[in-house]
């Protein structure tokens, strides 16, 4: 191990090769997740809900049992004609490509998400790689960033944040900082409790006077999330940078688009894309505003 460290460390192009090369094998796995988890989630509510009632709900129909979902079953087929996509079929990038975008057998157009979140799951990858290195914090850095990934399209589809991908991330962080990787563990203790309670009580605050909700409670555990990793001194800069463009983008949909002010508009992605970019740069970017605001 130790000779592979140090081969990695002097063979720059070798490990930003192999970490591109295997985040487009990862990225393609998340594809997997984004379309996947929430219908699985939505199964597993159901059966819930049948446990509880215990009426003619209980026992669920063939059509029920057939549709069960899991993460690696049934395999991954063509929605259109249910050709089942072959091996060759499902290299990142490189099937989708070759394939010209489009089934082999029906020939119906394959989205560009695929390739893009491949893509975008390779690229955010190395710029990773390239700011932390050769180092156990690279790869915990990779897995925040391959959740957030997940995190950011299911909300924008679903107006979702699943807790099976955000506390994990949560306890990541936590476990992380044990030895100080990033921060004082008692900064990421003390930015997880204060991520949590700062939308928390906002929440709770918007609801009273307007009796309304104005974010999910998934919000609450994402900025937890980035605070056990950042610690609590950034969160400041990541919900100003969220709120900011959040409030662009929705002044622009409802300029450009006609989206209605009454309609929701998921905020995790807008805190999954800042508190990335809060990890990476946030010292900079927080001293360049304070110089700025002085």
């Amino acid at each position: 191990m130790t000779d592979l460290i140090a081969l990695l460390t002097h063979a720059p192009l070798v490990f930003f090769g192999l970490v591109f090369i295997f985040s487009l094998m990862i990225g393609s796995f998340l594809n997997v997740v984004i379309y996947r988890l929430p219908k699985i989630l939505e199964q597993g509510w159901k059966r819930d809900c049948r446990e509880f009632l215990a009426d003619e709900l209980a026992n669920p129909t063939q059509a029920d049992k057939a549709a069960v979902m899991t993460l690696s079953t049934p395999a991954s087929s063509c929605p259109n004609c249910q050709h089942k996509i072959r091996f060759y079929e499902n290299i990142p990038l490189l099937s989708w490509l070759f394939l010209r975008g489009k089934c082999s057998q029906c020939q119906t157009k394959i989205s560009y998400r695929y390739p893009l979140v491949e893509l975008a799951t390779g690229l955010l990858s190395l710029v990773i790689a390239a700011h932390y290195g050769v180092s156990l914090t690279t790869l915990f850095l990779l897995c925040l960033t391959w959740g957030l990934i997940c995190l950011t399209l299911i909300d924008y589809d679903h107006m979702l944040l699943p807790d099976q991908i955000t506390l994990p991330l949560l306890w990541l962080g936590l476990l992380v900082n044990i030895n100080g990787a990033l921060i004082p563990l008692s900064d990421a203790v003390i930015g997880a409790v204060v991520g949590y309670l700062s939308l928390y009580s906002v929440f709770w605050l918007f609801k009273l006077v307007t009796g309304k909700e104005g974010m999910g409670h998934g919000d609450f555990k994402l900025v937890a999330v980035f605070g056990a990793w950042l610690g609590w001194q950034l969160l400041p800069l990541l919900i100003l940078m969220a709120s900011l463009v959040g409030a662009i983008i929705g002044i622009s949909l409802m300029v450009f688009s006609h989206h209605q002010r009454e309609q929701a508009i998921p905020f995790g992605p807008y805190l999954a894309i800042s508190g990335w970019i809060t990890l990476l740069w946030g010292n900079t970017i927080w001293s360049w505003y304070l110089s700025f605001l002085s």
